[in-house]
């Protein structure tokens, strides 16, 4: 192993003696993802967004998709050196690639649960490219004592696109690209394939990394910094639109997920954008992440207009010290975004200083009453490198401090520090208790985003700004044909089964037939009788153990 490890945050400490002529391997850890293996990968921990953090006990009405490794793909699309990416391979898969090629340099992206098979990783490279020098970068690299654990050459703690451009001699301030990146892929639910037509897949936009927020639990802004620190891709409205513009056009989309921990935080650059958005007629829809006492800046006009569809928010509690709403009704938030259609997203962290055995009910509770389209559990977990992890280290109440185990150090499984209240493992009841009570009281995610586009449609059908009308009028295209047959096979799975959810169901299919008409009523029992059915193979496929990988991915690029 080497001793020669060099763990940096910024600019590279040296340059790779064939600079921008080096051959890179950018790669991803090795799958298979969602099944209990020897080198940390756990059953209850796959490779899903959704299905891992938000609708993981919604059993058949789970939203499934996987996501692309879309840093790994931004630094390889910002650097002149001749670059291969490597997404979600298999083991046998990343063996025969460093065999039968010669690279300079080969970068690994990881988590902290993937701390195994970095490891195995970096010996596989040295026995296959002893020349090679091996970086390793991504959440795990903030884990303080890295460089001992595993045999890299370099340990790249935050941004990587500048670190690889002085890595490799290049001018690390240059104008940034942005790659085409689709936001999701392979997405499905109740047992139907969603549709990934071209342009009807949002396209990844990463506009900033960090977040200036920097709460203490939080990993993200640890990487970056902390609290206040941040780096822009693309400091003003004007720059962001001309990305965005060139990712539509190319890409022929009208939708963002936009990948910044706190989007509208820079208003300036937001309205900015609004502005160029307006004068240039472009009818975008966003997805975004947001504190409350961001959002609440904003006018709702302001928001509809920027086109504003989705928001991941968090909820933390009446009495949490992370509370964002800072005076602002969060009940009452919530619903005028979703009045206004857009969909939203709510966090909650289980397992606070403040939560105990006796008042756990009603934090849960309060969560469920908000009603989201979505709402995301997490235990409370001190991630290595945050300072929620040094102030457990200093008080002596972290699990395991050396982290000799970080296979489930992913905030949905167990506690990692020593609970003030909360003992014996209890958290997982409660963290699972979450989930299911969401479930049982607000019915499937899926059905709920009906809901509240529905009810965007209505309002803004009509309004005076074109563009408005124009995305309403596309995110409604599919309620009074497909998303109706989707709530008439779930109407019929939950008679008998869960009264208050059929209820729901049936008003939200009443109110689809009076905006829509005849048509619907007439197309949603035929197209709702093969949803039911597909609905019904997916339940026997999940109960005899089927589960779901990403697609290897295998992509070269050479920049001019």
């Amino acid at each position: 192993m080497s001793n020669t490890t060099q763990t940096s945050r910024g600019l590279a400490p040296e340059q790779h003696e064939l600079k921008n002529e080096a051959r890179i391997l950018f790669t991803s850890v090795f799958g298979p993802y969602a099944v209990n293996d020897e080198y940390g990968s756990r059953e209850n921990n796959p490779m899903e967004l959704y299905h891992n953090q938000v609708t993981r006990f919604q059993d058949v009405f789970s939203l499934r998709m996987f996501h692309r490794s879309w840093g790994l793909k931004f630094i390889q699309a910002n650097i002149t050196a001749p670059a291969t990416l490597l997404d979600f391979p298999v083991r046998e898969r990343f063996i025969q690639e460093i065999k039968d090629n010669e690279y300079d340099i080969v970068a690994i992206s990881a988590i902290l649960p993937n701390l195994l098979k970095v490891e195995e990783m970096c010996r596989l490279i040295r026995i296959h490219l002893p020349e090679a020098k091996i970086v390793v970068g991504g959440h795990l690299a903030n884990m303080p004592g890295l460089d001992k654990r595993i045999d890299a050459d370099h340990v790249v703690i935050g941004e990587g696109v500048r670190w690889f451009r002085s890595y490799l001699g290049e001018d690390p301030d240059r104008k940034f690209s942005h790659p085409n990146i689709l936001s999701g892929m392979g997405s499905r639910t109740m047992g139907v394939d969603v549709s990934c037509k071209r342009g009807e897949v949002a396209a990844t936009l990463i506009p900033s990394v960090g977040c200036p927020m920097g709460c203490n639990f939080c990993s993200t802004s640890a990487m970056f910094g902390g609290k206040g620190k941040f780096f822009n891709f693309f400091d003003t409205g004007e720059e962001l639109f001309e990305v965005m513009c060139k990712l539509a056009d190319d890409m022929k989309i009208t939708s963002f997920f936009i990948m910044d921990e706190n989007f509208l935080f820079y208003k300036k650059r937001a309205l900015e954008l609004l502005k160029l958005m307006e004068e240039n007629g472009r009818a975008w829809a966003l997805y975004i992440f947001s504190s409350a006492n961001v959002l609440k800046t904003y006018t709702m006009d302001e928001l509809v207009r920027l086109g504003i569809s989705w928001v991941w928010i968090g909820l933390e509690g009446r009495e949490s010290q992370y509370d964002k709403f800072d005076g602002t009704d969060p009940q009452k938030l919530v619903k005028d975004l979703q009045d206004n259609g857009i969909r939203v997203l709510g966090s909650t962290i289980i397992g606070l200083e403040e939560h105990t055995y006796e008042n756990m009910d009603e934090v849960i509770d309060y969560a469920v009453s908000y009603n989201t389209e979505f709402h995301q559990f997490m235990l409370y977990t001190p991630l290595p490198g945050t300072p929620l992890f040094k102030e457990h280290l200093e008080a002596g109440t972290l699990i395991d401090p050396e982290c000799k185990d970080t296979s489930e150090m992913h905030g949905q499984e167990k506690f990692f520090h020593i609970h003030p209240n909360i003992k014996n493992g209890d958290e997982t009841k409660f963290l699972r208790g979450a989930f299911e009570k969401d479930f049982e009281v607000n019915g499937p995610s899926v059905l709920r985003i009906v809901r509240t586009t529905l009810k965007g449609y209505v309002k803004h059908r009509n309004h005076p700004d074109k563009r408005v009308r124009t995305r309403f009028e596309y995110e409604a295209r599919e309620l009074g044909t497909t998303m109706g047959a989707v709530i008439w096979s779930s109407m019929k799975y939950f008679k008998g089964k869960n009264e208050e959810v059929y209820k729901d169901l049936e008003e939200i299919l009443n109110s689809l037939y009076e905006v829509f008409g005849w048509k619907s009523r007439l197309l949603v029992p035929i197209l709702g009788r093969y949803t039911y059915f597909a609905l019904m193979r997916e339940i026997k496929k999940l109960e005899a153990g089927v589960s779901y990988e990403p697609p290897t991915f295998y992509e070269k690029m050479r920049m001019k």
